[in-house]
């Protein structure tokens, strides 16, 4: 067995079987103007499906509420046209031999930082709270406008982006996906629900840990019963925020079982565990990384996604140079976990997994040409 024999082993999750352990990482791209994905959105699946990734997992599409997402550039999962784009993209995923999943998104206290937003609608925030600041890159005038409390969801809001989640859930089989993927990671909205800074509620949806979670359990649970049992969950989470990338939701091991105990119970079968840079141990004294965590912790499937063959992560300084991947192949081979995504070379290279098989160079990723352009 080579080293990279592991990433070409083939993956069986309920009646998805996966070629190999390469997925694409969900990557907003705003090229879907009126929240429509069109042709070149199909063209640009499809070109990934065609290099041979194993699982490709959307863009962050918005899921059927308001407030969900704020760019109108960014899909949408809901309404005739965009089913219709997305039935386009799917059936072009498939015809090449692919897989593929919708990343559904609500931001929650996120809501204006990408695009002006309609001052008549509320962000939804668990409290009333944009998130305590830390390391972030947004700008002092995008701080400026969330730093005002806004009211703290009702359980009406909290019942409505519950049943928004299952409409889109819906939408998202009856166009052909082949399982469901939620963001629940980076301080967005079921984020927001675990994080302390954010959610600060004394009734049944915050408080301790338990009652943190039991929001995002709830989304988990309703879309497993919509679905049914057997189509794939896959649930995107992170201890680091936007608002503040040194934050966490989790200070222990325990803490982290906890929490992610209760989502695999709810119906998750996928934890992928978003960190800016995959190898890093998660908890002082363990060389285990938060993808590691999250298989040991549960014994459900689980995702490392971080700069993945790239030296330096998303917003840090520098040009991002090709970085060894010895690292990733002996811990696919130990099991400590069992997919991987990769983000930005997915962008500089449609065909990355067949890069991968080959052991040809990596490709270079420049943040000009490969993000602001669809290709």
């Amino acid at each position: 067995m080579t080293d990279v024999d592991a990433l070409f082993t083939p993956l069986r999750i309920g009646p998805l079987t996966l070629p190999n352990r390469i997925v694409m990482s969900p990557m907003t791209r705003q090229h879907s103007p009126g929240g429509t994905p069109g042709d070149d959105v199909a063209a640009y699946y499809r070109r990934r499906a065609e290099g041979g990734t194993g699982l490709i997992i959307t863009e962050g599409v918005a899921i059927d509420h308001p407030t969900a997402v704020d760019s109108t550039k960014v899909p949408r999962l809901h309404g005739d046209s965009a089913l219709a784009g997305w039935r386009s993209v799917v059936d072009g995923v498939h015809e090449a031999g692919g897989r593929i999943v919708p990343q559904l998104w609500h931001v929650g206290p996120l809501w204006g930082a990408m695009a002006r937003v309609d001052p008549t609608l509320t962000p939804l925030r668990p409290s009333g709270l944009w998130g305590r600041v830390g390391r972030t890159t947004y700008s002092q005038r995008y701080l400026s406008t969330v730093s005002t409390p806004t009211p703290a969801m009702t359980g009406h809001d909290i019942e409505d982006v519950i049943a928004a989640y299952v409409r889109s859930a819906r939408n998202a089989v009856a166009v052909g996906f082949d399982g469901i993927a939620i963001h629940a990671g980076h301080g967005y909205l079921l984020d927001a629900f675990l994080w302390e800074a954010t959610n600060q509620r004394t009734d049944t949806w915050g408080g301790d840990l338990r009652r943190r979670v039991a929001f995002p359990v709830e989304v988990v649970r309703a879309i497993r019963r919509e679905i049914g049992p057997h189509l794939p969950i896959f649930y995107r989470f992170s201890q680091h925020k936007q608002q503040d990338y040194g934050a966490r939701i989790a200070e222990t091991p325990d803490e982290l079982g906890r929490i992610l105990t209760a989502l695999t119970e709810a119906g998750v079968d996928v934890f992928d565990a978003s960190s800016r840079h995959f190898d890093r141990p998660a908890f002082a004294g363990s060389d285990l990384t938060l993808a590691g965590w999250a298989k040991k912790l549960t014994g459900a499937h689980s995702m490392a996604v971080g700069s993945v063959g790239l030296s330096t992560s998303l917003h840090e300084q520098g040009v991002p140079e090709p970085a060894a991947l010895d690292g990733l192949y002996r811990r696919l081979a130990d099991a400590e976990f069992d997919l991987v995504a990769i983000g930005r070379l997915h962008l500089a290279e449609p065909a990355i997994a067949r890069v991968l098989r080959t052991g040809a160079p990596l490709p270079s990723f420049d943040q000009d040409r490969h993000v602001r352009v669809l290709t």
